[in-house]
């Protein structure tokens, strides 16, 4: 009376959730090693930047005998990036810091801030300034 099929085809409602854990698992593991990729990413543009700065400040120093407190005495264009670019020379003007403070509208970055000074080395943080 009753036929038993043989040929079914298709995926029982198991076979699809176990599908669907694994996929979730993947994911929870995967996006915020993505996520920290990108901050970092986001991050060498700062310090990329900054080190540009450095050079343009000791061309300056070699040009003028001190350096500049105003980004402007630089021939140097302000990208249209993440960060916010600020320069402070020192009372004497034989020391500088150049802060990038991020504006990233995705947040992912807020309140980043890096500095580089005289030395010449980027490094997290405001540099006192």
């Amino acid at each position: 009376m009753f036929k038993t099929l043989h040929n079914r085809k298709g995926f029982t409602l198991i076979e699809l959730m176990i599908v669907v854990v694994i996929i979730g698992i993947l994911a929870a593991l995967a996006i915020p090693r993505f996520m920290e990729a990108t901050v970092k990413a986001k991050q060498s543009e700062a310090k990329t930047i900054l080190k540009q700065i450095y050079t343009l400040q000791r061309a300056h120093r070699q040009e003028t005998g001190t350096y500049t407190s105003t980004i402007g005495d630089l021939p140097w264009d302000d990208p249209d990036g993440r960060y916010d670019y600020t320069l402070t020379a020192g009372a004497d003007a034989d020391a500088f810091i150049a802060v990038a403070t991020g504006n990233d509208t995705d947040a992912d970055t807020e309140g980043d801030l890096w500095h580089i000074d005289e030395d010449g080395e980027p490094a997290a943080g405001n540099g006192g300034a």
